[in-house]
């Protein structure tokens, strides 16, 4: 399988073909909202990148990939400097995967076919090459059917109340402010905003600010921070506790993710 390997982006460069595309981005980098007729898959060769939708943010680490239906209004940004690989589906596979936004593992097989698929090889869209892509492309879809989805989407709050709670803790992702102070803050009661989490979010304030946190530290490990100070930045009073709650999201420890080779692929 072709490496793929590509120096860290210092500019924005962008390659588009008609089954794919690559962008290389500096950390920051960001696209305007748009949407597509074909579904596709998002994958971070290299550093971490976050898409959002108007269900809410996905992190997408080099251990994941993300998928995008057809129509759904989305942007990215990048955090460290990234390698963005984007791969369309046709309508004939799409039955495969949700009709939703959702975050897969990326298993080796999945991030060498992904990287294969928007490698230089089917780029140029020879004819002799479509047979040979469309064959990878369904072993793709049929490990990504097998896959388990990932719970690396964080909801977006609609109510005005969560959205001034998120607000504050996106600001500040090591503030430990109970929900009770949160609340007076905001002129909110506790009961009413645990109430708010758990019927519009689906899940609870401590799993919704734990997942956050866990966000912020995909970034923050992106760009090279050591796992104790990481672990200060994003609220945890100390690195075991971090490490616990970061392995149980993302599905490895912050030390092996910060040092996997597949990121720099």
């Amino acid at each position: 399988m072709p490496d793929g390997r590509q120096a860290p982006a210092t500019v924005r460069t962008s390659q588009i073909w008609p089954s794919g595309g690559v962008h290389l981005w500096p950390s920051g980098g960001t696209s305007s909202a748009h949407s597509h007729e074909r579904g596709h898959l998002v994958y971070a060769a290299r550093g971490v990148l976050s898409v959002h939708t108007e269900r809410g943010t996905s992190i997408v680490p080099a251990n994941r990939v993300a998928w995008i239906p057809a129509g759904c209004t989305h942007h990215h940004r990048a955090h460290s400097s990234t390698d963005m690989r984007i791969l369309f589906l046709p309508s004939s596979l799409t039955r495969f995967v949700p009709a939703r936004p959702a975050v897969f593992t990326a298993s080796d097989l999945v991030r060498e076919l992904l990287l294969t698929l928007t490698g230089p090889r089917f780029r140029d869209g020879a004819d002799h090459d479509r047979a040979a892509h469309a064959r990878l492309r369904r072993v793709l879809v049929d490990e990504l059917h097998e896959a388990r989805e990932q719970p690396l989407q964080l909801p977006e709050p609609q109510d005005d109340r969560l959205r001034a709670v998120a607000r504050i803790l996106r600001e500040q992702p090591s503030d430990n402010t109970s929900l009770a102070e949160l609340g007076r803050t905001i002129g909110a009661g506790a009961r009413t905003l645990s109430r708010l989490f758990h019927d519009e979010l689906g899940m609870t304030f401590y799993e919704w600010r734990t997942q956050l946190r866990v966000y912020h530290a995909l970034v923050l490990l992106a760009d090279g921070h050591d796992t104790t100070r990481v672990a200060h930045a994003c609220g945890w009073a100390n690195p075991s506790s971090f490490i616990t709650a970061f392995t149980q999201i993302i599905g490895t420890t912050p030390g092996r993710y910060r040092n996997d080779p597949g990121r720099d692929r």
